[in-house]
């Protein structure tokens, strides 16, 4: 157990090898071999040249020596025991282990083993794959911080393009990535990139990324840098010049996908639209020839796409793999290059696109079966828990094993990145000649400056790292990429952004001078996203020729009241009040009221005030039949005529003052459930109003509310986001990609996507306080125009008197006029020679007994008392003194009294009766009797026919001869109790005769009345004429003063 010593020396005898010339202390001559003495078992002299302490040049000697070896003996001393191994130097210093124990058959063939294989590198093999190597070194690049783009992007060998270290391998020499094809020696164009969480993987996208950019202009290289998830990978990249897109957080927001898909496509279609248009050239690479030969040619930079966490990406979009494939088949004619990371790769998960991926990373893997799939052998799952180590494949070469640098650490400057943290200084790294002799470590210069403290952790967070300074040192320094990938459409655009410019211009108001759009009813409502084109237009909305009508469909908080009230403030931004007129009926959240003010406006009405809400819809169809008649009469044949007439001054704004009309109608469904009587007169309009420059705009919630009579006339169309995305007319996918929680966002009739407007012109792109920026534009809109603005709507006055009616002679054809209807303000006629019989339902107060005195003064207006006699059965006396006595034929204050008179008037009704001599003519002009026409008065007939009896009983049966015999009945009564006392004989007969009248202010639950008409609450006077002949019109009856 005795120990061997083992030294080292330098031979200095002269003899040792003929011919040659060893000096002490010499260094060793590169020319010569190394000369290596082995002593063992042999003794040498003190005084031998072999044992000197200076050594000879060239020359080491090892010496075996058994037992204690002489102090002071060799410059390395090796001291072996059975479980020990020492090593001591010269200076001190020593190392410990335990020998390896092998016989000589082992070692024999060990050696041989090892025999084949050589050293990599001359020192520390695991250094270059164990050291944090900075980008800056990794590049030679000094301080980031100096990093001049003129230097770096100096024009490169054809052979260097595209080409850039990523790392150190297990040589301490750097490993290449070339991105360029096999056909001009690289490694591309499209590769695969592998690592678990830790590995590095982020970190060497981004010091890949950065060490393309450094070594190559933005007029040579463009990025497009997609991130599934969150996007830390390529965060503070997006400013660099060459960058052509960022997208992230693509996992939040999966529509973005299908986006991102189409603006690739549409790059690639750039692409080979420019080849086409330059030439026909065959490929990138020939266009570039032709253009470096001096063809005036605009430059086509090279496209790396860089997609992390593409495995995700897949599951979440399966189809998204042909976007790849296409790529990988045609990206590489065209300059696309395609770079796959993932933290994890699934068998399968790469069909069809195998045969692409020219090379791949592999960063350490979750598990064997994944470094097989992206490798093919199970080595990157071996690889130290290192972050940044991992083998580069190319083709059927011989895996490249690496550490990557990194490029996220904290900036430091020169001389801190030297001697920071109290690390060691900076080794000067000129090469030396190899000797077994100690060569002292030699340090480079350091900058004498103060140095800094060391910052503390948290500052670190917050302080620049490399990649930051570098980034910024090279933005703004070459040509802008162009933009493959806009923003998504998540704020609004504002309507003095689509319309710049808005002044005042004489004649037209606030507008945009020279607006494009002049003279067509055509108008800006939003913006139209087309990420093919990798463009943005603005959304134009054209009402001319069929698609006049418009339907806007979108689902709850979709935005449909903002893009009506955009598309009216568009309007009134571009027409004139004298060109285009608006007229509203708000059935949504009530935001149109904050466009009241528009001079364009007439009227906006809301769902708690029907009155308005019909005298609105029949304003509008008003405007329709007149103009009908008009065209009719003045020879205009079409729409257009009467625009351009109308524009040149032919027609005159004062005789016509409207021009196209649009009723809106915000909330479709709301108003056909609440409003069914105008479905028609809505209906009307749909279908003949484009003629007469009248159109409807509705929204409604579901395509389902629209019925299809109606749809089919609403052909401008589109559609925000949908509650089912199922009900879409247009694309489905589309649909069910516009995002929620955005209103405003929406598909085209094109299933392009678009972002509303917001009506507002203060600059501002944001959908809050919108009712205060509406109001506040229509305010600026009416202080810059002048003159009369729309009509506005004409509501039935609360009282009307009755002295404003035509007299009662003024048109003997119509009857005697009594009230004022809803539809067109225009007085309402009754004929009793055509309908001798007027029913008055109402409650007290209501107006009855004023009806009643307006109708005997027009009776007795008209007929002179010889021709017109009235019974007046006035229980309560509110008709006395009303009837002058020239006309009157009996007074009737109590019902007890009417007995006599209704059998008298009973058995002239019976005389008057036809017989059997009167002849056809007499027949056809009722002269076969003579006497004055016999009109019996009757209010309060609830206090005529009572449990007691029906003075008028005996009349029933010659009811139905009362027009021929010259016999009319006006009746009033109370609405309470008038459902059940409907059935009793005499009123039942008059109603199943078809009696008019008029149905004013009573208790609904009542019931149906007159012809299905129910009472309801109403202002005084107030109530629904009841006529064959004129529908069921709101009129407001005239007031008779007292």
């Amino acid at each position: 157990s005795r120990p061997t010593r083992r030294s080292w020396r330098t031979c200095s005898a002269p003899g040792c090898r003929a011919g040659r010339a060893f000096h002490p202390g010499g260094a060793p001559v590169p020319e010569q071999p190394h000369l290596v003495v082995v002593l063992d078992g042999v003794s040498l002299s003190p005084t031998s040249l072999l044992a000197s302490p200076e050594g000879l040049q060239g020359v080491t000697v090892l010496e075996v020596v058994p037992g204690e070896l002489t102090a002071g003996r060799g410059d390395l001393s090796i001291v072996v025991r059975p479980q020990e191994l020492r090593l001591e130097s010269a200076h001190g210093m020593v190392y410990e282990g335990t020998p390896d124990v092998l016989s000589y058959e082992a070692a024999e063939a060990l050696a041989r083993q090892l025999a084949p294989l050589r050293v990599a590198s001359g020192g520390d093999d695991d250094e270059p794959l164990l050291a944090n190597l900075e980008f800056t070194d990794l590049l030679n690049l000094g301080d980031a911080a100096s990093v001049d783009p003129k230097r770096t992007w100096r024009p490169r060998a054809q052979a260097e393009r595209l080409r850039v270290p990523i790392g150190l391998g297990e040589d301490g020499r750097p490993v290449m990535l070339d991105l360029k094809e096999a056909a001009q020696e690289g490694m591309g164009p499209h590769g695969l990139c592998v690592g678990a969480t830790g590995s590095g993987k982020s970190e060497l996208l981004r010091t890949l990324v950065l060490g393309l950019a450094v070594t190559h202009s933005s007029e040579t290289l463009n990025f497009v840098l997609a991130d599934f998830k969150g996007g830390a990978t390529f965060a503070g990249m997006a400013q660099l010049p060459h960058v052509a897109a960022v997208i992230t957080n693509l996992a939040d927001d999966l529509t973005l996908v299908d986006r991102m898909g189409d603006s690739i496509r549409g790059e690639l279609n750039r692409r080979q639209e420019m080849l086409r248009d330059a030439g026909n050239y065959a490929n990138i690479h020939d266009y570039e020839k032709a253009r470096a030969a001096g063809a005036p040619l605009q430059p086509i930079p090279s496209l790396v796409l860089v997609i992390d966490e593409f495995s995700e990406l897949l599951t979440a979009k399966p189809d998204f793999i042909d976007m790849f494939v296409q790529i990988g088949r045609i990206g590489r004619s065209l300059g696309v290059h395609l770079l796959l990371a993932s933290q994890r790769l699934e068998e399968g998960r790469l069909r069809g696109l195998e045969t692409y991926l020219s090379y791949r990373v592999g960063l350490r893997t979750f598990s064997a079966a994944e470094s097989r799939a992206a490798l093919g052998v199970p080595d990157a799952y071996e690889l130290p828990n290192i972050p940044g180590s991992g083998f580069l494949k190319f083709g059927t070469d011989e895996m490249v094993r690496f550490k990557a640098a990194y490029v996220s650490g904290v900036y430091r400057t020169g001389s801190q990145h030297a001697a920071a943290l109290g690390g060691p200084l900076p080794v000067d790294r000129r090469p030396v000649l190899f000797t077994a002799a100690e060569v002292p470590v030699r340090y480079a210069a350091v900058p004498q400056q103060r140095q800094e403290p060391r910052p503390d952790e948290k500052d670190d967070a917050l302080a620049d790292t490399v990649l930051d300074v570098i980034v910024r040192r090279l933005e703004a320094q070459g040509p802008a990429a162009h933009q493959v990938w806009l923003p998504p459409l998540d704020s609004p655009p504002s309507l003095d952004s689509l319309l710049p410019g808005l002044a005042p211009v004489p004649g037209r108001g606030l507008t945009q001078p020279g607006y494009e759009g002049a003279g067509r009813l055509i108008v800006p409502v939003g913006i139209v996203d087309k990420p093919y084109e990798q463009r943005r237009d603005p959304l134009w909305v054209d009402f001319g020729g069929a698609a006049g009508h418009m339907q806007i469909i979108g689902g709850p908080q979709s935005g449909k009241s903002t893009l009506v009230r955009s598309l009216v403030a568009s309007f009134a931004l571009t027409h004139t009040p004298h060109e285009v007129q608006f007229y509203g009926l708000d059935f949504g959240g009530g935001g149109l009221s904050s466009l009241a003010g528009l001079p364009h406006v007439g009227g906006i009405a809301s769902r708690l005030d029907p009155e308005k809400v019909r005298r609105t819809a029949a304003e509008v169809y008003g405007v329709l039949t007149r103009r009908e008649e008009y065209f009719r009469a003045s020879g205009v044949s079409s729409i257009a005529e009467f625009r351009s007439r109308r524009a040149k001054g032919d027609i005159s704004v004062t005789d016509q003052p409207w021009g196209d009309v649009f009723l809106v109608i915000d909330g479709w469904g709301n108003f056909r459930t609440e409003y069914e009587a105008l479905e028609p007169l809505v209906l009307d309009i749909a279908a003949r109003g484009l003629g007469y420059g009248i159109h409807l705009v509705l929204t409604a919630s579901r395509s389902m509310e629209v019925r299809s009579n109606l749809k089919d006339h609403l052909m401008n169309r589109l559609e925000l986001r949908l509650g089912d995305p199922m009900d879409s007319e247009f694309d489905r996918k589309v649909a069910a990609n516009v995002p929620t929680g955005v209103p405003g966002r929406g598909q085209t009739p094109l299933k392009q996507h678009f972002m509303a407007a917001v009506p507002r012109i203060d600059g501002l792109s944001s959908d809050t306080d919108l009712a205060d920026a509406a109001t506040a534009l229509a305010a600026e809109v009416s202080r810059h125009w002048q003159q009369p603005g729309a009509p506005e709507v004409r509501l039935l006055p609360r009282e009307f008197p009755a002295a404003q009616l035509p007299p009662g002679d003024r048109f003997p054809n119509r009857g005697v006029s009594f009230a004022l209807d809803e539809d067109n303000l225009e007085p309402v006629f009754v004929d009793f020679d055509q309908d001798p019989f007027f029913l008055v339902f109402g409650e007290s107060e209501s107006g009855k007994s004023n009806l009643l005195k307006l109708l005997i003064r027009r009776l007795t207006e008209r007929y002179d008392g010889d021709s017109c006699k009235l019974f007046v059965v006035d229980n309560r006396r509110s008709l006395l003194g009303v009837t002058p006595t020239s006309h009157l034929a009996e007074y009737i204050p109590m019902s007890n009294q009417m007995q006599h008179h209704m059998d008298a008037l009973a058995d002239l009704m019976q005389r008057r009766t036809p017989t059997s001599d009167v002849t056809p003519e007499q027949l056809r002009d009722r002269s076969w009797w003579r006497g004055p026409t016999v009109y019996v008065v009757i209010d309060d007939y609830d206090l005529v026919s009572t449990s007691s009896g029906n003075p008028l009983a005996g009349l029933t049966e010659l009811l139905p001869f009362a027009r021929d015999v010259g016999v009319r009945f006006i009746i009033a009564r109370s609405t309470a109790g008038a459902g059940r006392a409907g059935y009793e004989a005499f009123m039942q007969r008059i109603k199943e005769l078809g009696a008019q009248g008029v149905v004013l202010a009573g208790d609904p639950t009542e019931g149906e009345l007159l012809a299905n008409v129910r009472p309801r609450p109403m202002p005084p006077g107030r109530g629904v004429f009841v006529s064959r002949r004129q529908g069921r019109p709101l009129v407001q009856v005239g007031l008779v003063p007292e």
